[in-house]
């Protein structure tokens, strides 16, 4: 997929408590791999993946993978302004990590575009049925309640949903830039668009994201 060109950029945070496996869950999805041993992240590290949300349209996530300890939280808050999309992450066997995902939508919703888009993740959930604390029913219930786009459980360890995690959120975007409730030009809603593709203002993108015939047409897409 990396080898593709992007038809956007988009912004998205990982956010949650400290050692639920963000960093883990972003390794995974560019590099697809997993250690055991990994550094505390420190404010905040950027991956980058590339994903198909549509048959000819590409997406480049940046992916912002913030601390989740509580003396960097001022600094993990200015990260999610101009956020397009979030994973909420927590750990299945550890609950108080559940508990807090409250907070933490909190403080993104204080701070984000309003129609971000946000993925509850349960991560973990290679581990045995004895050690989790959280059940997929109080979850998916917990993200209905307040409005996220979706639920979803995944393992960093085996890579289990973790790359279906990402796209869920990507094409939730896509479907928010073809909605309009994004704005291509629009530098605060954290969208970039390919203008070697499309021009500067994107004249060349259908909503259906394929070049248009009147674009072709002046040479404003190639």
């Amino acid at each position: 997929m990396s080898s593709k060109t992007w038809d956007y950029i988009a912004k998205i945070v990982m956010i949650g408590d400290s050692a639920c496996g963000k960093s883990s869950l972003t390794i995974r999805l560019t590099d697809d791999t997993f250690s055991d041993n990994h550094d505390v992240t420190i404010a905040a590290e950027i991956g980058s993946k590339i994903v198909p949300v549509d048959d000819s349209v590409y997406i480049k996530l940046q992916i912002w993978d913030t601390a989740g300890q509580e003396h960097y939280r001022a600094v993990t808050r200015s990260y999610f302004r101009n956020a397009t999309g979030c994973l909420l992450v927590y750990d299945v066997t550890r609950r108080d990590t559940f508990l807090h995902v409250q907070e933490w939508l909190a403080d993104l919703r204080a701070q984000a575009d309003p129609e971000i888009c946000v993925l509850l993740v349960g991560n973990k959930c290679d581990l045995s049925e004895t050690q989790r604390q959280v059940s997929v029913q109080e979850a998916r219930e917990w993200a209905a309640a307040n409005g996220l786009m979706d639920f979803v459980e995944t393992s960093a360890k085996t890579g289990d949903r973790v790359e279906e995690a990402y796209l869920q959120v990507a094409r939730e975007i896509y479907y928010k830039i073809k909605g309009g409730k994004f704005d291509v030009n629009d530098k605060g809603h954290g969208i970039k668009i390919n203008n070697a593709k499309y021009g500067s203002n994107g004249n060349g993108l259908n909503l259906d994201g394929n070049k248009g015939k009147e674009a072709k047409a002046k040479g404003g897409c190639c």
